[in-house]
């Protein structure tokens, strides 16, 4: 790992102590593994920014690991993370680039949820599965793939369990609102409602909803709130990261991000978007972009745009 960089890639956050929290999580990870050199960027809002993060991790390395510290995958993931990868490689064109996954929908987050499901539980006064609903309440997205990975942990917490309804509500960008999940919730006669935060981080959402909650026990006294908080400094996140870096070295078939992006990137150059966020052009800006990836292209025709 001498020649290796890893650079994990938060969104950023207005709120300064979300941003604070991803730099302890980095830490906390350089403290479970002191021989790893390990980075860290973020797509807005702070710095380094993702353009910037790049270069200085391939600063004396052979390789850097990119690491998305994100949960689904949408805009962010399928288009910039690979558009400032191409721009990296182009001004770096010594060093490997590796571009990990999304944290996903996958086993070790539904262990999370659980676990935060089983707590709220615990803080209520009449812990009965049965009589309470739960609400898994996400960022919400255009991208109807990153929502539909929302609506399957969902549908995996509550197959899992003994709860007849687990919903989805989004903060933001789509529907629906918690607003009124909660209210057809308290519709059906549901007695109390567990609302868990689907983040990573702390940041102006996180305190969006705890105002909400705050709203909503004052608008409907007769029922029973508890309300979770963002899980990103979990055991399974900092080992979900481990297995993205093992199998990205180990070279397995899956280990990088699939090619779904490139679609979404040359529709977004068509419709005139390009770097949405910060970046920064070493003297190699004026050469024409250069569309490289670190795997094969064996992909059929793309499909329409989610």
């Amino acid at each position: 790992m001498n020649d290796t960089t890893l650079l994990l890639v938060g969104h950023g956050s207005r709120e300064s102590a979300g941003n604070a929290e991803i730099h302890a999580f980095v830490h906390q990870w350089q403290a479970r593994q002191p021989g790893w050199r390990i980075e860290v960027c973020f797509i807005e809002f702070a710095p380094p920014s993702l353009h910037d993060g790049l270069l200085q991790a391939a600063a004396g390395a052979r390789r850097v690991l990119v690491l998305p510290l994100i949960l689904n995958a949408a805009g962010h993931v399928k288009m910039e993370i690979p558009e400032a990868i191409e721009h990296a490689r182009a001004h770096a064109p010594g060093v490997d680039f590796l571009y990990a996954p999304h944290l996903t929908a996958c086993d070790p987050i539904l262990k999370i949820l659980q676990r935060r499901l089983k707590q709220a539980m615990a803080a209520l006064d009449m812990p009965d599965p049965r009589g309470t609903g739960v609400i898994l309440l996400g960022r919400g997205s255009s991208d109807r793939a990153a929502n539909g990975e929302m609506a399957k942990m969902a549908r995996w917490l509550q197959e899992s369990g003994e709860h007849e309804l687990v919903e989805l509500a989004f903060t933001g960008i789509t529907w629906p609102r918690l607003e009124r999940v909660v209210q057809r919730q308290a519709l059906i006669g549901l007695r109390q409602i567990v609302v868990l935060p689907y983040y990573l981080y702390t940041g102006t959402l996180m305190q969006r909803i705890q105002r909400q909650v705050a709203h909503l026990r004052a608008q409907y006294p007769q029922l029973r709130f508890e309300c979770g908080t963002h899980f990103g400094f979990e055991p399974e996140i900092f080992q979900l990261l481990e297995q993205r870096v093992a199998d990205l070295l180990a070279g397995l078939p899956d280990s990088r991000l699939p090619c779904d992006g490139c679609k979404y990137r040359e529709i977004a150059h068509e419709l005139g978007h390009g770097h949405s966020h910060e970046h920064t052009h070493g003297p190699a800006a004026a050469q024409a972009p250069v569309h490289v990836h670190g795997h094969a292209h064996g992909h059929a025709p793309a499909a329409e745009p989610a």
